[in-house]
């Protein structure tokens, strides 16, 4: 039997790394986990939400990031590449780099099979830890499904599913409404 050995690195030799490497990882508490490909349905619903944000948030001081952004978390132990940002007010970045953001408003992650228990667990819990995230969202690529959770006044987080082509779901975060219809065009769910 073989034993996989995890080697840990410091935040500081992950970002020199990272910035010099072709393919991106995320960081988890001293872990490098490198980041597989996407399927079409996956990159399919990323660009549809992507699209749809940015022409609800146009001209408002919002910034829509695609996945090539990463997300800092506030104890410095901990960077992820969501599938879409959304930053509204002045962005605040890790470094004068800029490649880094600390402030996001709205993460939503797409879920893929390899990943769902990740972005539902520890990803998620790692994400509360952000001051300024106030919704973060699961979004299916096989079906017709939106998972929301918001941040209340209290900190405590509301939970609201949404399925099926016909529903829309409104992002009280960035005053925009998903209609699913949109997020998942052109997406075939029986391939």
């Amino acid at each position: 039997m073989t034993t996989q050995t995890i080697t840990y690195v410091t935040p500081d030799e992950y970002l020199a790394g990272e910035r010099l490497s072709e393919s991106r990882s995320e960081y988890l508490d001293g872990v490098v986990s490198p980041m597989t490909g996407a399927s079409f349905k996956h990159i399919k619903v990323v660009a549809n939400l992507t699209a749809e944000l940015v022409t609800q948030l146009r001209g408002r001081p919002c910034a829509v990031l695609p996945s090539e952004m990463k997300v800092r978390l506030p104890d410095s132990r901990k960077f992820f590449y969501p599938d879409v940002t959304v930053v509204c007010g002045e962005p605040q970045f890790h470094d004068e780099r800029e490649d880094i953001i600390l402030n996001p408003l709205l993460v939503i992650e797409v879920l893929s099979k390899s990943t769902e228990a990740f972005d539902r667990g520890a990803k998620f819990q790692a994400y509360q830890t952000l001051d300024s995230l106030k919704e973060y969202l699961l979004v299916a690529q096989d079906k017709p499904i939106i998972e929301q959770y918001v941040r209340q006044s209290d900190g405590k987080w509301t939970y609201t599913a949404v399925a099926g082509l016909e529903n829309s779901l409104t992002l009280p975060s960035v005053e925009c409404t998903l209609n699913l219809s949109a997020v998942y065009d052109k997406v075939d769910f029986d391939s």
